[in-house]
């Protein structure tokens, strides 16, 4: 941008290099005030907040939280950053909405204090999962009230995470989540005993299920013994040559938390699809959804992954989300929260074509 707007100017771009990589402006306040933007431009009660990580490749070992990791841009193992981030998405559009560096434990050992200190980590940072990264976005954005949304999604890495899903609930939010096909579930209904005296005398910290109540099953499992009546044909997604279906089942269970406890009633959602081999796949899909719910808005829910992977192509494609050549935990936070505004901007101007385009 310097380059175009100013000319070859060293002076200018370091100048520019510097407001962004050690500039103390406040970039909270303003990714707050782009999230009541966006609750503005795009929100609707039945918006959905979906999480994910992307990683961004790096050479040596001179970035912060960089390590040798999954990195999805790579689709393997390899030296980069990671960060996490939350899109919002609702019939007007989807775009950023906050963003979280993952650093990974090996960051928090002494060997890495000094780097920790060059880069302006802060002091009382702790070690948090992927998961827990997404749950205090969300959390943030229940506590700011700014965008209005009713749905969480995640892929299995947030699924397979009890204290995610625990922490979503606690929220008054939904969640519809890929879970690993080895995730165990009581089918229907169980009898839950509460806390309290045990048989032996010695008192329960934690409800249990009752006695005689028939064990966990992997939902792999459970789809197995599908009667195939149970299984119909739906839309799950919109596509540019028409709709896309799959074959797909429903079930209510009662989810299991930590150490077996029951956590409540929950939908277990079976997609059935085909890979590159031809072979049969299935994928598991778990939501606290209402009893009610249609079984095509939850078909419906188990296409919606594409949004998030909509922004981060257009994040990096075209506003220069993964173009930075920051070091510092501060310039990476500034870097991504500039990337959000000028994303915003852009679906802004879309949505203005399109009212223009209806005139």
């Amino acid at each position: 941008m310097v380059l175009a707007l100013v000319g070859p100017d060293d002076a200018a771009v370091r100048a520019a290099q510097q407001f962004l990589g050690a500039g103390a402006w406040d970039d909270e306040a303003i990714l707050a005030r782009h999230q009541l933007l966006v609750g503005q431009s795009l929100g609707e009660p039945e918006g959905m907040v979906i999480v994910d990580g992307s990683g961004f490749p790096k050479q040596g070992k001179h970035s912060v939280g960089v390590a040798r990791q999954y990195c999805g841009a790579l689709g393997k193992i390899a030296n980069c950053q990671h960060g996490v981030f939350a899109v919002y998405h609702s019939s007007a559009g989807h775009t950023f909405l906050d963003r979280r560096l993952y650093m990974p434990q090996a960051w928090f050992d002494e060997a890495h204090a000094p780097l920790r200190q060059r880069y302006g980590v802060p002091p009382d940072l702790e070690f948090m999962t992927e998961p827990m990264l997404a749950l205090q976005m969300v959390q943030n954005l229940v506590e700011h009230g700014h965008v209005p949304f009713r749905w969480v999604l995640g892929d299995e890495t947030y699924g397979a995470d009890p204290k995610f899903l625990d922490g979503v609930e606690e929220l008054d939010k939904c969640y519809f989540v890929e879970v690993p096909v080895s995730t165990r579930v009581w089918v229907g209904e169980v009898e839950v005993e509460p806390p309290g005296q045990g048989p032996t005398g010695r008192p329960r910290k934690d409800p249990r299920v009752a006695p005689g109540t028939p064990p966990l099953q992997q939902v792999r499992r459970i789809a197995a013994q599908l009667p195939p009546q149970a299984w119909r044909r739906y839309v799950i997604q919109e596509g540019t040559k028409g709709p896309i279906e799959a074959t797909m089942a429903f079930l209510r269970v009662t989810r299991s938390a930590r150490k077996g406890t029951p956590r409540g009633p929950a939908w277990a959602v079976f997609r059935r699809g085909h890979n590159e081999k031809g072979e049969e796949t299935l994928k598991a899909f778990l939501s606290n959804a209402p009893a009610g719910s249609r079984h095509g808005e939850l078909a419906r829910l188990s296409g919606m992954r594409w949004p998030i992977e909509t922004v981060l192509e257009e994040g990096k494609g075209e506003v220069g989300m993964d173009h930075y050549e920051v070091r510092t935990w501060r310039g990476w936070q500034h870097q991504m929260t500039q990337t959000f505004l000028a994303h915003h901007f852009l679906v802004l101007m879309r949505l203005e074509s399109k009212k223009k385009l209806r005139r």
